[in-house]
């Protein structure tokens, strides 16, 4: 995303400067000098934040329980209040395509939302904006991009959270779907850039209790030619008998049945 960054500060119609930050979370086997040695490499301006959330988190969740929740938070907070003190107003994450889809599918399994991660977000606090560069790039481009660069890397596992493990199930339901179908991952990033909340049931994004019937718009059916809905349907209708009492005498007649022809 760095190298990205810095290709678009020569392209792009605006200017921008960048400053790379890193949260060192204080994880088992972090490799604390990759970042540091590499940056001051290219000669990019950094800050190193650290913070021991690692044991933060230990302390809080219970042991068996999911510790993403709250390290996310955690995690967030520190860099959005690192950024608001040094007068960043954007806040830029390396998120590509397939986190976004992967996330989509962890809310809808596991959080019970239709959610995700939009390429660009208003912090909760409305006091930060988030950006994501690579939110349309597929995880193997930049994966391979990363090879002929030769850039560092460091583990992406380092937490052994639950999250990790149901988002490695995910990656591998992907995989096998992308392999039954080619391209299906495709078509499921552009459904979420493509939603009908009429289709859906969230009443908070669709007035679904004040719908009325408006007709048929400037399409008028005639009801009668051979091209009406009902011209070749054939009506067979039933309807339970019917008791009914007179209010005024004791007679009791029954309402039949009746079948159209």
């Amino acid at each position: 995303m760095l190298d990205i960054l810095q290709g678009l500060q020569k392209s792009a119609p605006v200017q921008f400067e960048l400053v790379a930050v890193n949260l060192d979370q204080k994880q088992p086997g972090f490799p604390e000098h990759i970042l540091p040695d590499y940056l001051t490499e290219v000669g990019v301006p950094f800050h190193i934040l650290e913070r021991d959330t690692y044991s933060i988190v230990q302390d809080m969740v219970p042991e068996g329980k999911t510790t993403c929740g709250i390290c996310s938070r955690l995690r967030r907070g520190t860099l959005y209040a690192f950024a608001e003190s040094i007068g960043a107003n954007k806040v830029a994450l390396g998120h590509h395509r397939d986190d976004i889809i992967e996330t989509l599918f962890l809310n809808m399994f596991h959080g019970g939302k239709l959610k995700a991660m939009p390429p660009k977000l208003l912090a909760d606090s409305g006091r930060n904006i988030l950006i994501r560069p690579m939110a349309y790039c597929k995880e193997a481009d930049i994966a391979e991009f990363a090879q002929i660069k030769g850039f560092p890397i460091i583990p992406c596992n380092l937490c052994g959270s639950q999250e990790n493990l149901q988002r490695q199930n995910i990656k591998a339901m992907l995989r096998q779907w992308d392999k039954e179908q080619p391209g299906r991952s495709e078509v499921i990033f552009k459904s979420i850039q493509n939603v009908a909340p009429s289709q859906l049931a969230d009443t908070s994004l669709f007035n679904f209790n004040d719908l009325e019937i408006n007709g048929i718009g400037s399409v008028q059916l005639d009801e009668s030619g051979p091209m009406s809905p009902l011209a070749q349907t054939r009506v067979t209708t039933w309807e339970p008998e019917q008791v009914e009492e007179s209010e005024e005498t004791d007679e009791v007649w029954v309402k039949t049945a009746k079948v159209a022809p």
